[in-house]
């Protein structure tokens, strides 16, 4: 029970240290991109990072113990890496070009729900719609859809922050602020490519469980990393000509590359790996709203980022709808565990004897957690 109540704490503070992760990579990327970084080039440049630093860790850590990576296994790295790296983050970083801060974390709340959704597809969990909880995970579905269509069309009155010091002066990007800079018509085309975004990433998330099984968590992620830094490059070449515009200087740009490749895209993929192995996709979906949260604040508070009512609205809805879909799924799982009880008190032969469960109880906490000792040396 000890061991079990520590590896719960471990996946606890391991998704809480991944959203603040991937809310500082909302802000500094925003800022990064109104200072006139290239979204494409930008994409290329994180994942070169993350690559230069998993490609060496890798070696020293999984050089003896870590299976053979045969073409077949190549190759399918190649494409997830394609469209759950790559394209993920192409897609998020254009959108977030046209868009703020705010809304991409906001629509991070998405991410859960196409997760559930692709889970049901997999057979890896269940929607009936005849039950009560059925009806419950599909109210949640529908308010999630409402709340991506509010973020899209609905602005509403803008909320200031309080604090009049910021770090970075023309960071912050609020749809007030930048209506002279855009139109609605981009601002649209910005939610609806980070939504498509987010789906791609869900979709990824469902398909890591039987990927990690072909090798190490780290080296799975060094292998996609990799592939998605070669996809990168060659869709930033085909699409900015101008070399100038990959220039690095000493600026909010550099900073958002390293933090973005080393601590999001390297040791935070590394992490939902580890997380799904653990606890599966769904408990990594779930701590989803807490992204909008952070960001929220330290968009506000950091560069002075102007929140909308209608941004606020929009994430109530999809915070609301993902735990709705948690709490169909906790009612399931609570059903299913009464069947098996009265299942259980009518057959005991289904009951395990009093010794068998003690001995493997017993035997337990004796099983030796690779998992961890990877993390712990990473």
């Amino acid at each position: 029970m000890l061991a079990k109540m520590g590896g719960s704490a471990k996946a606890y503070a391991a998704v809480v240290l991944i959203r603040l992760m991937y809310s500082g990579m909302h802000v500094m990327s925003k800022v990064a991109l109104d200072q006139g970084m290239n979204p494409l080039v930008f994409v290329f440049y994180r994942h070169t990072t993350a690559a230069l630093v998993l490609i060496p860790t890798a070696f020293v850590l999984e050089r003896r113990k870590a299976k053979p990576v045969t073409f077949k296994i190549g190759w399918k790295m190649f494409i997830h890496a394609l469209y759950g790296v790559t394209a993920c983050g192409v897609l998020f970083n254009l959108g977030l070009n046209y868009a703020s801060a705010t809304s991409s974390s906001a629509l991070y709340n998405v991410q859960p729900v196409v997760t559930f959704i692709l889970a049901v597809i997999f057979g890896m969990e269940t929607l009936k719609l005849t039950r009560f909880h059925g009806k419950v995970k599909f109210a949640g579905i529908l308010c999630c859809i409402a709340g991506v269509t509010v973020l899209a069309f609905y602005e509403g009155p803008m909320f200031r922050s309080f604090n009049h010091h910021h770090l970075f002066q023309n960071g912050g990007s609020s749809p007030a602020g930048a209506a002279e800079t855009r139109s609605k018509k981009q601002w649209v085309l910005g939610i609806f490519l980070m939504t498509l975004s987010n789906v791609l990433a869900g979709l990824w998330t469902v398909l890591q469980g039987p990927l990690i099984e072909d090798t190490s968590k780290l080296m799975n992620t060094t292998l996609q990393i990799s592939c998605a830094s070669v996809q990168a490059f060659l869709v930033a070449v085909a699409t900015e000509r101008d070399f100038s515009k990959w220039k690095l200087g000493w600026n909010v740009g550099l900073a958002a590359i390293i933090y973005s490749g080393v601590i999001v895209t390297a040791l935070s993929y590394y992490m939902q790996m580890w997380t799904i192995a653990k606890r599966g996709p769904v408990f990594l979906a779930m701590s989803m709203p807490l992204t909008f949260v952070f960001t929220i604040v330290i968009s506000s508070f950091i560069i002075g980022d102007a929140v909308s009512l209608g941004s606020i609205f929009a994430g109530v809805l999809l915070v609301g709808g993902l735990y709705n879909v948690f709490w169909g799924k906790s009612i399931e799982e609570r059903d299913d565990l009464t069947k098996i009880s009265a299942a259980g008190g009518s057959k005991p032969g289904l009951e395990l004897p009093p010794q068998q469960n003690s001995k493997a109880d017993e035997e337990a906490p004796q099983v030796p957690d690779d998992d961890d000792g990877a993390e712990a040396k990473v």
